[in-house]
């Protein structure tokens, strides 16, 4: 398989469509951020990116799932997901530096800022590896993504995806402002997502 032909099943299989709201596909360098409730969720958002955009977009994904078998394996290195493993973490071996030294001066990230999949109904508080992305990078664009119904296409515990409709939207840029204290970034972060869902 190839990565436009897991983006094409990965199409098929959740009904997925993208709005873009106050925002326009880009090739600049941008940090999409999103509400997380499926294992799916990296996948269906680098695949509903225009394919000049998604082959230079990297998901960032658990690699204790995406790591776990073979198949997982080979898909996530199809979709160019950057592997972070959440169990052994290492002080001089920060995440945060490994995707920003991942995508140099080119690409662009997806990543998960609640830190864990939520029931779906809410978005959690979100941790802090946003704010350290957008202060070591400010260039970087900080873009919401709203995830809807994918909590139902692939439940907790389930292995195969539920065919049902979902739908993403993309909201307009946001960057850390000068001199922004870490928890205001991220509540407003949490709140510019949070409008997406009734946009």
């Amino acid at each position: 398989m190839t990565g436009p032909l897991i983006a094409m099943i990965a199409k098929l299989l959740t009904g997925a469509s993208a709005r873009w709201v106050d925002c326009q596909p880009d090739t600049c360098q941008r940090v999409y951020f999103a509400n997380h409730t499926s294992h799916l969720d990296s996948l269906v958002i680098w695949s509903s990116l225009p394919g000049v955009i998604r082959n230079l977009t990297r998901p960032v994904a658990a690699k204790d799932y995406w790591g776990k078998t073979m198949l997982r394996r080979y898909v996530a290195g199809h979709f160019n997901a950057l592997l972070i493993d959440r169990k052994d973490i290492k002080v001089h071996q920060s995440p945060v530096d490994l995707l920003l030294r991942e995508i140099g001066s080119v690409n662009s990230l997806i990543v998960f800022p609640e830190g864990h999949r939520s029931a779906g109904t809410q978005i959690g508080a979100f941790k802090s590896g946003l704010y350290y992305l957008c202060k070591k990078r400010p260039d970087l664009e900080a873009v919401p993504v709203h995830l809807d119904n994918m909590n139902r296409i692939l439940p907790r515990g389930e292995f195969l995806p539920v065919p049902l409709l979902s739908c993403i939207t993309f909201g307009p840029p946001m960057w850390l402002e000068t001199g922004e204290q870490k928890a205001d970034f991220l509540d407003r972060a949490r709140e510019n997502l949070l409008r997406l869902k009734d946009a």
